[in-house]
């Protein structure tokens, strides 16, 4: 369908954007972070788009970049998220803060979007930890804080190997995650010494 469209801000809210592409306007549905980021009525962008079509609504989405775009796809595919629940996903957090507490494990900080329950939060991390991971680079606007982040990016994956692990042993996630999230994770730590201090908690 549209990929992206390119003109001016005729209209904004909240939640909404109205785009004048070529003396069309364009009502798209977006995030509040996104809103925010916006110059506002008059301004000139680019805003890359998703085109959602049921028997009786027909809607566009849009974000500010093609990695957004792509993790907000990979949102709708989990159960019990819908494109609303995405957009309140998107409007807490950017796409490289998702990324980073789908690594973790912090089902908590995904939990805070308006509409999403504690178990809808652990749902988009069991499903989408390995396709977010693999699939879902940092955009070029986010290099600079990827590269300031990436000991905290390495502290994830201890974390989540650790969280891995405890659940192989037989626990539940919430409590694997519950014991690891517990522990300040130092430079020098590994999975295993983490997944040590963490049978310390659970015991």
């Amino acid at each position: 369908m549209i990929a992206y469209l390119k003109g001016e801000v005729a209209d904004l809210s909240e939640d909404h954007l109205v785009l004048e592409v070529n003396q069309i306007g364009y009502n798209i549905k977006i995030s509040s972070r996104f809103a925010q980021e916006m110059k506002g009525k008059g301004s000139e962008i680019k805003v890359y788009t998703y085109t959602y079509v049921k028997e009786d609504a027909f809607h566009l989405y849009g974000f500010a970049s093609k990695e957004e775009l792509a993790i907000f796809k990979k949102l709708i595919t989990v159960n019990g998220i819908g494109p609303k629940g995405a957009l309140a996903i998107l409007s807490i957090m950017d796409e490289m803060e998702l990324r980073f507490a789908i690594y973790a494990g912090d089902a908590k900080a995904i939990a805070k979007a308006s509409g999403i329950g504690a178990k809808t939060a652990e749902r988009v991390i069991l499903d989408l930890r390995d396709k977010v991971s693999i699939e879902i680079g940092p955009s070029e606007s986010n290099i600079h804080s990827y590269a300031e982040n990436v000991q905290d990016s390495a502290n994830a994956m201890v974390k989540t190997d650790a969280i891995e692990a405890l659940i192989a042993l037989g626990y539940q996630p919430s409590e694997a995650r519950k014991a690891v999230n517990a522990i300040i994770i130092s430079e020098e730590m590994d999975a295993n010494k983490v997944l040590k201090e963490a049978l310390k908690h659970i015991i």
